[in-house]
């Protein structure tokens, strides 16, 4: 019954109306108005303001928010811990990556879990790290894969794996035959990069700075896919991790000598949040996917 009248607080709460809160959990609004009337009953003080157009908090519901958030979230995730299945037979797990990852690292790792645990749902989202950790901490994700920097305060991460930035070079690009190339030669460059909501591109503006390096960027794009195809058709280098390369034929990565560009890739999860025994398992394979991609 608690539990009900949370959700309908949360629900004026979020849409400052009793009706159209009604309309969003599916019940009349005189019920509606009757849950949270005996809510303030049982606390003994007042929660909305009820006296303008739009429903408020008062100063009392502003501070029973903070806790009824936090309580909708634990009794979902007590929803969850019931509904564990300790065989793996079933169950769900909600992941989240940058976009660099999507080009080596989830494919591979999809393909091991999903062939040892296939009543898994496992659904993957590609968004922003920012984006990660909000969702995270909401505890609508499970977990993230991103970047090591500096997190939320209720974010932990575990590093998952070292990757190595390179020049990625069609095979028709003249340095295609380099193993290597010094800065001098990257300063020279004219590249096609990803664009600057991508954290790999802060990265890569970064590294330049510290070396003084200063390469002509002709075009950006906003997708992996879209920079790797301009590379196939343009003589234009790109800057991305070199298992990137290393998944298409028709690519080549040059490392970067003698200062390489490298970041290490995190497991991220909420402090303190439930781990279902699915994301145990993802954990585990994670791990044993990023050790083989190191080697």
């Amino acid at each position: 019954m608690l539990a009900r009248h949370i959700q309908y607080f949360l629900a004026v709460a979020e849409h400052h109306s009793f009706t159209r809160a009604a309309a969003a959990m599916h019940v009349s609004q005189p019920a509606l108005s009757q849950q949270v009337k005996q809510l303030e009953e049982s606390l003994g003080a007042q929660l909305f303001d009820r006296s303008g157009r739009t429903t408020r908090l008062t100063d009392a519901g502003e501070v029973y928010l903070q806790y009824a958030r936090r309580a909708s979230q634990e009794l979902q995730e007590a929803k969850r811990a019931i509904h564990d299945v300790s065989d793996l037979s079933r169950g769900s797990l909600r992941v989240a990556v940058t976009p660099t990852f999507t080009s080596y690292l989830i494919g591979p790792l999809v393909e091991a879990f999903h062939s040892r645990y296939p009543g898994i749902i496992l659904n993957v989202r590609e968004i922003s790290q920012e984006r990660m950790e909000t969702l995270l901490l909401a505890d609508e994700l499970d977990m993230g894969i991103a970047f090591e920097q500096a997190h939320a305060q209720d974010i932990e991460a575990v590093p998952l794996l070292v990757e190595t930035l390179a020049l990625v070079v069609s095979r028709t690009h003249p340095l295609a035959q380099k193993q290597s190339v010094g800065l001098q030669t990257l300063s020279a460059e004219s590249l096609v990069l990803l664009s600057g909501e991508f954290a790999t591109r802060e990265q890569i503006d970064r590294y330049c700075r510290q070396h003084d390096i200063h390469p002509q960027v002709r075009m950006e794009a906003n997708t992996i896919s879209a920079v790797l195809e301009i590379v196939r058709r343009v003589k234009l280098s790109t800057l991305l991790p070199a298992a990137v390369a290393l998944a298409h034929d028709d690519l080549i990565a040059i490392t970067l000598d003698p200062a390489r560009l490298q970041r290490t890739a995190v497991l991220m999860r909420r402090k303190g949040a439930y781990q279902s025994a699915a994301l145990r398992v993802f954990i585990e394979q994670a791990l044993e996917v990023a050790a083989r991609l190191e080697k």
